[in-house]
């Protein structure tokens, strides 16, 4: 039997990550390290999406530049079909990450202006069109812009549509295509900004203007307390599982993300899918790579040590 196809549509760039040496202070010079590698959130859930067993071709933007030959250079390496558009004379996007000595972020700046110009006449080409003919499935973010993500609803049919929220200030980005999505996949602040409400609202307030706005599922992650998935039937909790060493929490939503697209189109439900998440977020957050390769055993071991699920009308 083949197996599933999914065609990933978004960011694939440099990630730059700084970690504080001690006790951040605001406003303030502080001594620490900083590393980069490849990342990007639709590239980090494709490579666990591989990782889980599908087929995955990539679509994104990237410079003429060294940066960019090394995005080209990793999703080579890392089995996914490449799709992507060079502009030779732009810039790769990046994004930035300074985080506290405990691995936490303290704040992100993202250089995406490419994505903002190309995303949307990139997707007017014939090889974008026969790719989404040919996929099982999409999986986008947040990192497109509104009117790229409009015209992916419409050329992806009736193929489910999964999407990373990215940002509290991307996440609205969705918003007009909430009704054709099958799942997003975001975190608490995230889901607020969506449904238009105050920090300190129940998220239980959020889950229910987002089934008005036409959203069929999602699932909110929030740190190290419970996920919660809703659908039309109700919603259902899964506490994280204990991570042992946190080495750096950046890429643990993507590849969430990538272990519950994949469960999914093998056929397991929404919670069981989301507990092969929880596992993959696990290992990404113990590891100090936004991609690390996981072993079949690895990850069976990870599976096991997520809570049961409970259930919630």
């Amino acid at each position: 039997m083949a197996e599933p196809h999914l065609l990933a549509v978004g960011g694939a760039h440099i990630d730059r990550r700084g970690r504080v040496h001690g006790p951040y202070v605001a406003e303030a010079s502080n001594p620490g390290s900083m590393s980069e590698e490849v990342g990007g959130a639709v590239l980090n859930a494709a490579r666990m999406a591989v990782q889980r067993g599908l087929s995955v071709s990539l679509f994104s933007l990237r410079g003429g530049d060294a940066a960019g030959q090394k995005v080209a250079e990793t999703i080579e390496e890392t089995g996914i079909d490449d799709l992507s558009a060079t502009f030779l004379d732009r810039t790769t996007p990046s994004y930035t990450a300074i985080l506290s000595q405990n691995g936490d972020l303290v704040t992100g700046l993202a250089d995406m202006h490419l994505y903002e110009l190309g995303f949307a006449k990139q997707l007017q080409r014939r090889k974008l069109r026969e790719a989404f003919a040919n996929s099982d499935a999409v999986l986008c973010d947040a990192n497109m812009p509104a009117e790229a993500l409009q015209q992916l609803a419409v050329l992806a049919e009736n193929k489910p549509v999964y999407a990373i929220a990215i940002s509290p200030a991307k996440v609205v980005r969705l918003e007009l295509v909430l009704g054709s999505l099958a799942v997003l996949f975001m975190n608490r602040r995230e889901a607020r900004r969506l449904a238009g409400l105050e920090a300190e609202r129940p998220i239980e307030e959020a889950v229910r203007i987002l089934r008005e706005k036409g959203l069929r599922a999602g699932v909110i992650t929030a740190g190290d307390a419970p996920a919660l998935m809703f659908d039309n039937e109700g919603y259902t909790e899964i506490a994280p599982p204990k991570v042992h060493n946190v080495a750096d929490v950046t890429g643990a939503g993507d590849a969430l993300a990538g272990a519950s697209v994949a469960a999914l189109m093998r056929g397991f439900t929404l919670a069981e899918a989301v507990r092969e998440g929880m596992a993959a977020a696990k290992l990404v957050v113990e590891s100090d790579r936004a991609a690390p390769r996981v072993g079949s055993r690895t990850f069976g071991d990870a599976l096991a040590s997520v809570p049961p699920i409970n259930n919630h009308p």
